[in-house]
């Protein structure tokens, strides 16, 4: 089984289900996808919304249908020559369930014992789920204890610092069996392997798998700008965040205007998340450096983590990244600490060090500075570097060309179930950059209004408002309150500070009907819209296997989890493609079926086959504007950088296209060399070679 030509996500829940997506299966075909890409589909948590909390790996969820369910999806599914990609989470469970029960009941003995990742020195599971003020309960396996204790002294291996998800041993060749059995049985399409830095040994955990599955395998694995997978990986390549930031990257002008210390904030943050949520974790790894005061153990333990320049290394693949981090850290314990690392690096010092690295880094960087640094926040995505301002159209074609010749079948998306905010709030966001003296001057005047007192969420808040645009004061209210606890500055899931929440729940009912933010936003409306068709189309058509997040054929204005999850509205979507079917060419409006007939027309294309790249280069004043590039005769034409754009105009400037005869499917029209002509109706155009 090989690749399939695009995939499209869907987030199942107990109202989307197993039916409700076969249901769609005609749609999608029409679409042009080539496979549907589900979310989790194993028995998770009752009425979970995403399905990560699986607790029983053994059966399909009874709550989506079951395994009736998932067989007759698949057959849906086949009838109309789509694939299935599925999700699948080996690193951990949610407890209770009826492993972990067994734990508990016959501690070290229980035959489950060495599926969860527990510290058994204490001789008992630690549980933190008492109220603040119930004493301690012993069990004959296990304690329960307050529920503060849990980030200072929890002694089994855990989600982050999701106290209810437990890790799994899946590097046990019993585990992996009994967890995997049953998924592997499916005969899918593809797998997306969930937290892959979780693992203990993630490429041992690749090549096991590999062994029992020969189809589309992807990856869930953050890269830095400069990092590239483990060649030892079988894999096909990453979920697509590097894509995500590659491809908005080229659609954001170069401005010093938002400038700011980043790293200073990176690296305050994850210190923050180092002493305080994952200092069990912490406290664990310390506990095995030998020759060393436990304390200064910590300290370095600690300081290496936050001063990784990627999430993890793979041990002894990535050491320069080791040796990287470690030459940043200058607490007393660190030389005795790379010692031992290095001599052992498959032991269990060098594993946990690795796989909590990758934490401190995520909730460091993703789910605290990211909500602090503020400055600009269209590059505060999963996988972003809010420090690198944009990307050229030379450095965007290199990257391209990199991921055709060596993972030509890696996954590239721009907007995921994990992305901060949608594809479309950062194409409107990315105008910013180009006005950015008139976007501060409307924060500053906005901000004398009706500003939130942290400087931080402030800025977030008004970016956010005008990014998804209309909003409602509820939808608003709700990502508001989790940035804020997020950013951990003036308050925080774990301490609360009730006068500073009150204010923040406020806000939205300010600043939602203020004309000056309905006028600002309608201002960045249009160009938004030049962004979001630009990048959807060259994500579409470059090189990888392109992902379309559910309901995002249509602008989409959501804002990170739960907002992105929110159910779609298939019907106006079967309409609009309907009358696109039919010959219609819609207008770039608020309906977003212009964005229909990109994907529509790109996915199609893209079933044809797409290989090679050759970028394409315009002449002319306007020539920084265009980014092109040509696929197996097959070429992307996308305006970048708008609003200078409309202030001058394409003037003289010409696309040369090599050939004769070539034809803009999404007009239907001969295509021209002249780009005010060629994108006169569209600010794109795909084209294929001969006449219509």
């Amino acid at each position: 089984m090989g690749a399939p030509s695009s995939t499209y996500r869907v987030q199942f829940t107990p109202s989307f289900t197993f039916a409700d997506a076969a249901e769609i299966a005609d749609y999608l075909a029409r679409l042009g996808v080539g496979a549907l890409y589900g979310s989790p589909m194993l028995d998770a948590r009752e009425g979970s919304t995403h399905g990560y909390d699986v607790v029983d790996p053994t059966r399909a969820r009874p709550e989506l249908g079951g395994d009736d369910g998932r067989r007759a999806l698949q057959e849906r599914l086949g009838a109309h020559r789509l694939g299935l990609v599925v999700d699948i989470v080996p690193n951990h469970m949610v407890v209770p369930n009826p492993w972990w029960e067994d734990v508990l009941a016959n501690g070290q003995e229980s035959k489950y014992a060495r599926y969860f990742d527990i510290d058994w020195s204490s001789g008992k599971v630690l549980l933190p789920v008492l109220a603040e003020d119930a004493p301690d309960e012993p069990g004959e396996h296990f304690v329960k204890v307050n529920w503060r204790r849990g980030n200072t002294e929890l002694n089994y291996r855990r989600f982050f610092d999701i106290t209810e998800l437990a890790a799994v041993r899946v590097e046990d060749p019993e585990v992996f069996e009994a967890t995997h059995r049953e998924v592997l049985s499916w005969g899918v399409t593809g797998l997306r392997v969930d937290h892959p830095d979780g693992l203990a040994d993630p490429g041992g955990y690749f090549r096991r798998l590999r062994e029992h599955f020969d189809g589309w395998l992807v990856v869930e694995k953050i890269l830095g700008p400069d990092e590239s997978l483990p060649q030892s990986w079988p894999v096909d390549g990453t979920t697509g965040y590097d894509a995500l930031r590659e491809i908005c990257g080229v659609f954001i002008a170069p401005t010093d205007r938002f400038d700011g210390d980043f790293h200073e904030v990176e690296h305050s943050s994850r210190q923050q998340v180092a002493d305080s949520i994952l200092a069990a974790e912490v406290r664990r790894i310390a506990r095995l450096v030998q020759g060393v005061p436990f304390e200064d153990a910590c300290a370095a333990v600690a300081e290496v983590m936050v001063n990784f320049p990627v999430y993890r290394s793979y041990l002894p693949e990535g050491m320069r990244h080791w040796e990287t981090a470690v030459q940043r850290s200058k607490s007393s314990a660190v030389r005795a600490l790379d010692e031992q690392v290095r001599a052992d690096p498959h032991g269990e010092l060098a594993t946990r060090i690795q796989q909590t690295s990758g934490m401190v880094v995520a909730k460091g960087t993703e789910d605290t500075a990211f909500y602090r640094y503020t400055n600009f926040v269209a590059l505060n995505e999963v996988g972003g570097s809010p420090d690198r301002f944009g990307l050229s159209p030379r450095d965007f074609h290199q990257r391209a060309a990199n991921r055709e010749s060596g993972e030509p079948d890696a996954m590239t998306a721009l907007s995921t179930h994990d992305t901060k905010r949608s594809e479309d709030v950062r194409a409107r966001l990315a105008v910013l950059a180009e006005i950015p003296d008139e976007y501060l001057a409307f924060e500053s005047a906005t901000s004398e209004q009706h500003g939130i007192s942290e400087p931080s969420l402030n800025r977030l808040a008004w970016q956010s408002l005008v990014g998804a645009w209309p909003i409602t004061e509820e939808r608003l209210g709700q990502y508001l309150e989790k940035a804020s606890r997020e950013a951990k500055i003036k308050t925080s899931w774990v301490d609360r500070n009730a006068e500073f929440d009150a204010e923040v729940a406020a806000w939205p009912a300010k600043a939602v009907n203020e004309p000056e933010v309905s006028a600002f936003a309608e201002r960045i409306k249009a160009p938004g819209w030049s962004n979001s068709l630009g990048q959807k189309l060259v994500q579409l058509t470059a090189p990888g296997v392109p992902d379309v997040y559910q309901g995002t054929e249509l602008w989409d204005f959501s804002l990170v989890d739960p907002d992105n999850r929110r159910p779609v509205d298939y019907q106006v979507r079967r309409d609009l493609l309907e009358r696109i079917e039919s010959g219609w060419l819609p207008e770039v409006d608020d309906s977003g079926a212009a964005k229909l007939l990109v994907v529509q027309k790109a996915l199609h294309v893209r079933k044809r086959g797409l290989h090679g790249y050759r970028p394409l280069t315009a002449e002319g004043p306007a020539a920084e504007h265009v980014l092109a590039f040509e696929r197996s005769g097959v070429i992307t034409v996308a305006t970048r950088l708008p609003v200078a754009l409309e202030r001058k105009g394409w003037q003289d400037t010409v696309l040369p296209l090599p050939g004769s005869k070539w034809t803009d499917v999404l007009t239907g029209r001969p295509a021209t060399e002249d780009l005010a002509s060629l994108l006169d109706t569209y600010p794109v155009a795909l084209l294929v070679r001969g006449e219509s």
